[in-house]
């Protein structure tokens, strides 16, 4: 497969002409797997052009690692590959992953072919042999030799069919076949998924987003036993989620009937084991937030993932913020139950305000995005700002500045924005959740001014935003700039001017744009709202904590 473009069963001797233009690596044993797939027709099942007749092994063999073919490693459209085999700790979780709830599965990790100086045991087996076999004259015969002493002409016959010897190797039963086995490619079972609503929490009350998370995976569990696995990196207790050891256990190795919960402190170790497991969607929960460093420093303020979620294909990712813990239970039970994706959920371990009753969240998480007419001031028809948030700290900020602009700037018409997917503030040519021309002026207007407070770095949500025209003119963006340290949360937001104090400044500094009214005293109430944070952020380094009621429910009056 590496070399020949020609005479595959090597009927004459091998001349120039015979050689690909192009030699490239083995990938990592890719032809023998590909090889033995082809001999027991599993190819054939998923790509009919690599039929078991002189046809599709002279296409399996001719387009191999060049464009149409396949590629020169093991990769996801191999029947019956389950990983790419890379790297061997990947390949290894992997394989872990796919024994769990199935013990008698046997897995495989391939090990590299010979070369052609040494006939095994050097490094040089990892690349190609005869890397010059399409102009040296040595190394053309050489090969020649090589591929001859296999015998082409005793193990196939005149039409490419492998001869009697090797046919009664190859297993009748599909099933049985490497290629086939159906924990490679259709042992997914779907999940019984619970109605959330039924653990909904009343409008108005604080409770922890995680806890009620932790319920509801909790019943998850009990109702796919031997189908629902979480994987943590040693924290679930401390992510508040520990709700769930009421209805199962840890995984111990050890112990035969273990329970659903493999914690392990490798990112990944476990990552690779989640792999090899049959999953519709890979979920991932994170519950850390940059402005909880009471006890952490910058090792747990960073914040790249959300990025690196975001740069994968659009059609496969989501990006979720819920603002309190009914949306959190929403956006949980949808993507466990979805199909295909890359689910990121942001969640919290602190007691916050419940804003949503169930009947408003479903709404609220069916299109993405809304407006909280209860944190909204005037009639939302002609606001003179908008301020928008996302996740569930950074919502309490927003609503908590709104609450403030009610006692310092009553002029102002303010439009509060929640985003809950991420996604949605795409170009609409850019994801498929993304708003269209319309529904986004609807929200965020075509020129009023608009503020962001982000749970993330600045410069991602810029892309997001990138391509709406002309809406960068009238927005500005607060997020995390690293700084800060071991501190209380109050003192991270002044840090990196994403308080409730900065964004009601920002608010105000939006309106006296387009409202006299606001114009006309906007300097006196900035200058107090400086004056009260200078004020919070001496209380907070003289008494070592948040001033009392800082995270008390905002009042609107």
């Amino acid at each position: 497969m590496i070399f020949l473009q020609n005479n595959i069963l090597l009927k004459h001797d091998l001349t120039f002409d015979d050689i690909k233009p192009c030699l490239l690596e083995p990938g990592h044993g890719a032809p023998g797997v590909l090889a033995c797939l082809w001999l027991e027709d599993s190819l054939s099942t998923f790509w009919p052009k690599y039929s078991r007749n002189y046809e599709g092994l002279f296409n399996l063999i001719t387009t191999f690692s060049i464009p149409g073919g396949f590629p020169s490693h093991i990769n996801a459209q191999t029947p019956g590959a389950i990983h790419k085999v890379g790297e061997l700790g990947y390949a290894l979780s992997v394989t872990f992953g796919a024994a769990m709830d199935n013990p008698d599965l046997i897995l495989l990790v391939p090990q590299y072919g010979p070369d052609g100086n040494i006939i095994e045991g050097s490094f040089q087996s990892h690349q190609v042999p005869l890397p010059k076999a399409k102009s040296d004259e040595r190394h053309l015969q050489l090969l020649d030799a090589w591929l001859k002493s296999y015998n082409p002409q005793g193990l196939f016959q005149e039409d490419a069919l492998p001869v009697k010897a090797v046919w009664r190797l190859i297993p009748s039963i599909n099933d049985k076949k490497l290629g086939q086995k159906r924990e490679s490619y259709k042992a997914y079972v779907p999940l019984d998924v619970l109605d959330w609503r039924l653990l909904a929490i009343r409008k108005v009350t604080q409770e922890c987003c995680m806890k009620h998370v932790g319920k509801f995976l909790g019943e998850a569990i009990a109702l796919n036993l031997k189908k629902f696995h979480i994987f943590s990196p040693d924290g679930l207790v401390s992510n508040k989620l520990d709700a769930i050891l009421e209805r199962t256990s840890h995984n111990f190795q050890w112990d035969m009937s273990g329970g659903h919960i493999i914690e392990i402190l490798s990112e990944y170790t476990y990552q690779g084991m989640l792999q090899g497991y049959p999953c519709r969607s890979l979920n991932y929960i994170e519950t850390l937030n940059w402005v909880r460093q009471e006890h952490n420093r910058f090792s747990h303020q960073n914040l790249s993932f959300i990025g690196a979620v975001l740069n994968l294909r659009p059609e496969a990712v989501r990006v979720y913020l819920p603002p309190d813990a009914n949306c959190a239970l929403s956006t949980v039970a949808h993507c466990i139950g979805a199909n295909n994706y890359v689910n990121l959920i942001i969640g919290s371990k602190q007691l916050m305000p419940i804003w949503l009753s169930h009947e408003e969240t479903v709404k609220h998480c069916i299109v993405g995005a809304s407006v909280q007419k209860f944190a909204s001031i005037d009639d939302n028809i002609n606001p003179n700002v908008i301020l928008v948030s996302k996740g569930v700290e950074v919502t309490f900020k927003v609503i908590a500045a709104t609450s403030l602009l009610c006692k310092h700037c009553l002029n102002l018409h303010i439009q509060a924005v929640n985003i809950i997917d991420l996604t949605v503030l795409n170009h609409k040519c850019a994801h498929p959740h993304a708003l269209d021309d319309k529904q986004f002026n609807m929200l965020f207007t075509e020129d009023w001014p608009v503020h962001f407070n982000y749970h993330g770095y600045p410069i991602k949500l810029q892309g997001l935003l990138f391509g709406h025209p002309g809406l960068m003119e009238h927005v500005t963006i607060a997020g995390y700039k690293e700084e800060g340290t071991m501190t209380l949360p109050f003192d991270m937001m002044l840090c990196n001017n994403t308080s409730r104090f900065d964004f009601t400044i920002a608010a105000i500094h939006g309106g006296s744009r387009v409202n006299p009214k606001v114009t006309v005293n906007a300097h006196i109430e900035i200058s107090a709202l400086r004056h009260e944070a200078k004020k919070v952020q001496y209380y907070i380094y003289k008494h070592r904590e948040d001033p009392e009621g800082t995270y008390a429910t905002p009042l609107f009056y």
